[in-house]
């Protein structure tokens, strides 16, 4: 059995992003050299979420497609943006202070809860079967790497790893 691990990054806006990244997850499976097995693509952020849609062949102004952005007006009214202090419960005075002692954030990158919540729902990961070097990913499916975050644009890393003969 053998494990290959691949890492990017991608860079992230000040609103929802979605970043098709399942040809750079692709590149990283025929690297690897592996037949048969499992892939599974990953977000070590918290606010972020990786999840597998069909493309729309549709996008909004902002080039987000339209099933996508449909899921962002679905995911609002279950966790609606940020917009105050005190919205949320979290983030409370306390993780505040931390944050900007020990790493130097500013007061207002703590109104993120909503990209929290919607991250926990749609899960960090996807774990895909490789069967004779192909990702099953189903006719239409595509990967996607969603930043929820909309208090600052940053980069974003991106961890592929896969595990086969």
């Amino acid at each position: 059995m053998s494990c290959y691990h691949k890492t990017f990054t991608i860079q992230s806006d000040r609103r929802p992003t979605f970043d098709d990244v399942t040809e750079r997850a692709l590149e990283a499976l025929a690297e690897s050299g592996i037949k048969n097995g499992i892939m599974t693509v990953y977000s070590q952020h918290t606010t972020c979420a990786v999840l597998i849609q069909e493309q729309s062949d549709d996008v909004n102004y902002h080039g987000t497609q339209l099933i996508l952005q449909d899921m962002v007006y679905g995911l609002e009214k279950l966790f609606p943006t940020c917009e105050n202090e005190g919205q949320y419960l979290h983030p409370g005075p306390k993780h505040i202070e931390i944050a900007g002692r020990e790493r130097d954030e500013e007061a207002f990158w703590s109104l993120n809860t909503d990209a929290h919540l919607r991250s926990v729902m749609l899960g960090r990961s996807v774990s895909i079967p490789v069967e004779d070097g192909e990702a099953i990913l189903g006719e239409f499916g595509r990967v996607y790497f969603a930043d929820f975050d909309q208090v600052r644009a940053r980069k974003r890393t991106v961890r592929v790893t896969i595990v086969g003969d």
